[in-house]
């Protein structure tokens, strides 16, 4: 029973059965009945050497259609990560760090995640910041919770130009509240904020407002979140970070939860993850934000210090007592978000913002010369959908063999929209490749 990667030998075994009383290892596993065990070796093929497994996995790697370029968007993004934050967050001190519960020998972490929860201050524009969650969706299916519990009503609005994922979460976090969940109408791609008004009446623990929605374009939340409130309804904003360099922090137009996903600061796709939720909330909520929370302090020879508290999570207090039951943070994901905030700073991040920007509009702009037509003619940020003569998935497999991801077939998610592609454009995009985009469309228009 040698294995290269197990240290223990024959003999070592040998001795601990000893030392137990035991003849062998199958009379530990008497107690497993005798007709649920499987009595045949698992139908694994033979083990390879490394060398062999590594020839395989490049085989099998080689059978990938390569993507040049991908104008792939709706929910992660691509966006340039400076290799300033891999070189800092690959630090041994930092990668093999879990929660610092140990104030004394974790003052490094406990001390960045401080810094993170004051950049996600700053940026969101509200008081109180958490060390994270797991990611975007998790924390706006949080914020829910955390309005659910505060209002004490059982009815959300969700505006029907949401992310069907964020959707799909929140359904999946509340379906055994009894919660009751109301679809808000849209107009030109837009909440339409007449019906909203008129939902609001009957009242409503929250009302989710995702700007940038899902079609990419941008809400009107100074003028939406002040009607949420004046029902008493908490106003939850789902936001895209970097829109936050150009735009005024929902915060400061009165909203009392905002969440985003972290992916786009400094997160590398990674097929799915891991990302990194983020929150920032009103004082009024302190006592209810889940996960953690780092606050300064003094030690006893009167140095700043940094220390875990308010902890409300279930490790630490009575379990139906707790804020909730199933967040975490992401520390070294935060880490490498205080990173890149702190690399680039406001006007690095303006400059990036403002990129994203002129590359999506240079885009849309040259698809409509060419006789492409917008699904929609309100204002937006990186992100665009358009209608297409024939469906979506036509043009994105002509244009996969050519190496090129063309966006995403919004059919799937909107059965309305079967000729319809949603097409993101970020920084890292040139004018050639965004010039090759189009010539490839043209071509097939």
């Amino acid at each position: 029973m040698n294995h290269p990667y197990l240290p223990l030998t024959d003999a070592n075994r040998a001795e601990m059965l000893k030392q137990i009383g035991v003849e062998s290892i199958e009379k530990l596993l008497t107690e497993i009945p005798d007709n649920i065990r499987l009595k045949r070796p698992l139908n694994l093929q033979q083990s390879m050497t490394e060398p062999e497994l590594s020839n395989y996995m490049i085989n099998k790697a080689a059978a990938n259609h390569p993507v040049q370029l991908s104008f792939l968007g709706a929910g992660a993004y691509q966006h340039y990560i400076p290799a300033v934050i891999d070189h800092l967050a690959n630090r041994s001190e930092f990668y093999t760090s879990y929660t610092p519960y140990q104030p004394e020998i974790s003052q490094g972490m406990l001390q960045a995640i401080f810094e993170y929860q004051t950049f996600i201050s700053e940026l969101f524009g509200l008081p109180i910041a958490n060390a994270s969650l797991y990611d975007g969706p998790s924390a706006l299916a949080e914020a829910v919770l955390m309005a659910v519990k505060e209002v004490k009503s059982q009815r959300v609005l969700i505006p029907e130009n949401i992310s069907p994922n964020l959707l799909t979460v929140i359904k999946t976090y509340t379906r055994h509240l009894n919660l009751t969940i109301e679809t808000i109408p849209s107009s030109h791609g837009l909440i339409d904020s007449i019906a909203l008004a008129e939902q609001l009446k009957p009242g409503a623990a929250a009302v989710v407002l995702q700007s940038p929605n899902f079609y990419g374009l941008v809400e009107n939340i100074a003028e939406l979140i002040p009607l949420v409130k004046h029902s008493a309804a908490i106003p939850i904003c789902y936001v895209h970070p970097l829109t936050l360099s150009v735009l005024e922090a929902p915060g400061n137009l009165g909203a009392e939860i905002v969440v985003a996903e972290g992916q786009p600061l400094g997160l590398p796709l990674a097929y799915g993850g891991p990302y990194l939720g983020l929150m920032a909330t009103s004082e009024r909520f302190i006592r209810r934000i889940p996960g953690r929370l780092v606050g300064e302090t003094v030690d006893h020879h009167g140095k700043r210090a940094f220390v875990l508290t308010l902890q409300t999570r279930e490790q630490h207090i009575r379990r139906e007592k707790a804020t909730s039951n199933i967040c975490s943070n992401q520390a070294l994901c935060a880490l490498r978000a205080a990173i890149y905030l702190s690399v680039l700073g406001p006007l690095g991040l303006k400059e990036i913002a403002q990129r994203a920007f002129d590359n999506a509009h240079y885009l849309f702009d040259q698809l409509k010369a060419i006789g492409f037509k917008p699904l929609f003619d309100s204002p937006f940020f990186m992100e665009f959908a358009i209608q297409t003569p024939k469906p979506a998935s036509f043009y994105i497999e002509q244009l996969l063999s050519k190496g090129i991801l063309a966006g995403l077939d919004l059919a799937p998610h909107r059965p309305d929209m079967e000729n319809a592609l949603l097409i993101c454009a970020t920084e890292v995009f040139s004018k050639e490749a965004l010039d090759q985009l189009i010539e490839e469309m043209r071509r097939i228009v």
